[in-house]
């Protein structure tokens, strides 16, 4: 069975723009298993729609079915016998059938149509201008080559530049979205899911919420037969001229390599060429670079630091790209308990910091830290800090993120406190501190948030897995 989640402000835009009845041109894009087609087909549902998903095969094979896609849609006896053979005519067809009412006409995959006839985006423009912005047509153009729906028809030198009349980029969904397709685990094992899936709705739709994740992990990714043993292949296939290196460099930078001389040295290549691929990687999403807030200028500093973006594929390329041979051989439950199993707290760590600045940037405003300029974290030569955050007014919150077994206490604030204090040149003013817990917190460190008097300090915000993952209730006073 399928699951839907989320999308509702997606859907929203899309059904605001179906009824204003006037020509749209709407391109839909995004990761393959994403859900885009999903997406689309619940937008389709009780409208007069024809949805037609390209296959790589020749243009005149895509011509035959699409000519019986349009057969199946409309009850049109001049369909009957007829196969279009050119483009322009299958389009002029249905600019006809919009005329005097609404008609959904999504074509998925366009890409693939334009891998056998290159022109196509050309001959779309030149159908457009005469034809269908006269008409109440809704043409929807969806694709999951990034790169390619963003050069070959959103660039500005595209064919179809200034004719689009909206574009949505489908984005992975967020860690408490994640966590709903998961209602019968708990909220540690529900992020735990997420730090080995990510927002793909595809992968998360794969583990079964009444297996184990060990259970699910075993079939779904330490088996050849796996839906998701393979998946980042296919990922870099399709958007990448040279998936080998892009692999080398991703493996690179989840084994722990975060610094650029780093990652290149891993991969084999010169610093000018590692650079150059992990441009691509960032401009794709698979990677970011980040630059402590607190460095005086942030956009130019050569400090940076790069990590995987995708939970899927950081856990993927450190725990399954260095033992493939092991799985092939069959021998996936060795490395689950050998090479999986003793490091997944730790990786689950840097997973949850990530998961809490994520937090931050999302869903600030519950915690009244709404006006946030920037979000980060902090490298020093004596200590690092999981969360720094500048506001728009200039001042300051830190935070810890701490992913235990135990309840976090006392102790971890006041060694927050005492590195704010080392910061030079100390940031000022603070306004709040947060702490972060997988097990939640000690009664005494909620008592001293609780028995703090409002405008002595910094807010004290305490975050544990519930209101990290569902509906907010949390306990902000002053401390």
């Amino acid at each position: 069975m399928t699951i839907f989640i989320d999308r509702a402000s997606e859907l929203a835009d899309l059904e605001s723009r179906w009824r204003s009845e006037v020509s749209e041109l709407v391109i839909v894009y995004g990761r393959r298993r994403v859900g885009k087609t999903e997406l689309l087909l619940r937008f389709a549902q009780g409208k007069r729609a024809l949805y037609f998903l390209a296959a790589q095969v020749t243009k005149t094979e895509q011509l035959r079915q699409f000519s019986q896609q349009l057969r199946s849609t409309f009850d049109d006896p001049l369909l009957a016998h007829l196969t279009f053979t050119e483009w322009e005519s299958a389009w002029s067809y249905l600019a006809q059938k919009a005329e005097g009412e609404r008609l959904l006409v999504v074509l998925d995959e366009f890409p693939y149509l334009c891998e056998a006839q290159a022109a196509l985006p050309s001959l779309l423009q030149r159908f457009w201008d005469l034809q269908g912005r006269h008409t109440q047509l809704f043409l929807v153009l969806c694709g999951s080559q990034v790169s390619f729906m963003e050069r070959e028809l959103l660039a500005q030198r595209a064919p179809l530049y200034g004719r689009r009349t909206a574009q949505l980029q489908l984005r992975p969904l967020s860690f408490r979205d994640a966590a709903q397709f998961f209602p019968q685990y708990s909220a540690r094992q529900q992020l735990m899911a997420y730090g080995m899936l990510g927002g793909m709705p595809a992968y998360l739709q794969r583990f079964d919420p009444h297996r184990s994740l060990r259970q699910n992990l075993l079939r779904e990714a330490l088996s050849v037969q796996g839906f998701l043993y393979e998946e980042p292949h296919f990922l870099l296939q399709m958007e990448l001229r040279d998936p080998k290196t892009y692999m080398a460099l991703l493996g690179a930078i989840a084994s722990g390599c975060t610094r650029l001389n780093q990652i290149a040295q891993r991969a084999g290549l010169t610093v000018q060429v590692a650079s150059k691929y992990l441009n691509v990687l960032r401009g794709l999403a698979l990677v970011a670079r980040e630059v402590s807030p607190l460095e005086r200028a942030p956009e130019r500093s050569k400090k940076g630091r790069y990590r995987v973006a995708d939970p899927f594929l950081q856990f993927w390329f450190r725990f399954l790209q260095p033992h493939l041979s092991l799985v092939e051989a069959g021998a996936g439950t060795l490395v689950y308990q050998r090479f999986i199993a003793p490091q997944l707290d730790t990786y689950l760590g840097g997973v949850f910091e990530e998961v809490c600045r994520e937090f931050i940037r999302r869903y600030g405003g519950e915690l009244g830290e709404e006006s946030v300029r920037r979000v980060g974290r902090h490298w020093g030569a004596e200590f690092d800090l999981d969360i720094v955050i500048e506001h728009l007014d200039r001042s300051w919150s830190f935070g810890e993120c701490k992913w235990t077994r135990r309840p976090l206490g006392e102790r971890t604030l006041k060694l927050l406190q005492a590195r704010i204090a080392q910061l030079r040149p100390a940031p000022a003013p603070v306004r709040s501190l947060l702490l972060f817990a997988s097990s939640g917190f000690t009664e005494r460190l909620k008592r001293r948030a609780r028995s703090a008097i409002a405008g002595e300090g910094p807010l004290l915000h305490l975050v544990d897995l519930k209101a990290l993952l569902a509906a907010p209730d949390l306990d902000q006073r002053s401390a």
